[in-house]
């Protein structure tokens, strides 16, 4: 294992100087300056599918001087790894959920708190206003600037065996959770055992039964085939945590005012139609799994509310945090 680890961190380290070289070796006279944007989801993907827009609309705009060459499929690393290439300049831009961004700057953690939005039109109105501008900004204090939040969904329970249709059914079930310690807590203040794992090694997890479920949105139950083995699915919606389109601070110091105006509506255009994306995206995958009789469930979402209250009470000890959900809360 430690060989495959190693001579992994290697051929990272050989990418991200390639890219690196190749980014600072396109000067402003140079006839273009292609951006490296790599991310962990497949092409099939309705947030790959706004990238590409991003990428379309970004071209158009500048003529074809700025240029965004997409690496997908988790191809360059984690979402940790990609966001540490940012830091050091040896990649432009990628795409995390607001929950890795949690690790680097702690204002994207309200993002992640636990029925936090009323719903999805609620959550955007947040995310777009000023409140929205802000939390993006935080990041760049920690070399990674913000441009855009994209629609990620509600996160939702599936499991193996029968419906979470209250918290107790959550009781001796492992439930694979993201290595965030707020959705650690999440499942534990409802009962269940919280089981942080790389969504890679899911799949065979849940053959394996070693996890009782997890929880994420339609089309990443979806794309990862996870609906084949879990005949479960509890809309129950306990987080709407958007992902992230992010620039490494150092790679946006070397663009000129007129190429970040570029970038920057870029990335504000693309939001638009990834919506519709994502959107068109769930009616589908529900189709899906209605074929393949996967069973969905409805709950009353008060008594989850209820349990997980005290993570939003806990985080609003800290002066910053209360300011935000505050302001969020009165959207």
């Amino acid at each position: 294992m430690w060989v495959t680890n190693y001579l992994r961190r290697k051929l990272l380290g050989i990418m991200g100087a390639m890219a690196y070289l190749f980014i600072t070796s396109c000067s402003e006279s140079a006839s273009h300056k292609t951006l490296f944007f790599a991310h962990s989801l497949p092409i099939s993907h309705p947030v790959h599918k706004g990238i590409v827009a991003m990428q379309e609309t970004l071209m158009e705009k500048s003529g074809g001087k700025l240029q965004i060459k997409i690496f997908p499929d988790g191809q360059l690393g984690s979402e940790r790894e990609m966001l540490e290439l940012l830091q050091i300049g040896s990649l432009a831009m990628t795409k995390v959920s607001a929950a890795s961004m949690s690790s680097f700057a702690p204002e994207y953690k309200v993002l992640g708190i636990p029925y936090l939005f009323r719903d999805t039109e609620h959550m955007f109105k947040v995310l777009e206003g000023e409140v929205g501008k802000k939390i993006l900004e935080s990041g760049s204090d920690h070399l990674l600037r913000g441009l855009c939040f994209y629609d990620a969904g509600a996160r939702s329970f599936y499991t193996l065996d029968g419906f979470i249709k209250t918290p107790d059914d959550l009781k001796g079930k492992k439930i694979r959770v993201m290595n965030d310690q707020m959705a650690v807590n999440m499942v534990n203040d409802l009962g269940g055992s919280a089981t942080p794992m790389a969504y890679g090694e899911l799949y065979t997890a849940l053959q394996q039964r070693v996890v009782d479920g997890a929880e994420n949105n339609v089309p990443s139950f979806v794309t990862s085939n996870h609906y084949e083995i879990c005949k479960y699915y509890t809309i129950d919606e306990h987080t709407m945590v958007p992902d992230v389109v992010v620039v490494g601070t150092k790679f946006w110091e070397t663009l000129n005012d007129v190429e970040k105006e570029w970038l920057q509506e870029a990335a504000n255009e693309s939001v638009a139609k990834q919506k519709v994306y994502w959107q068109e995206t769930v009616q589908e995958n529900m189709k899906v799994l209605k074929e393949a009789k996967v069973q969905i469930y409805n709950p009353d979402k008060s008594p989850f509310i209820a349990k997980t209250k005290p993570i939003m009470e806990e985080l609003m000890k800290d002066p910053n945090m209360k300011k935000i959900i505050d302001q969020i809360k009165d959207h």
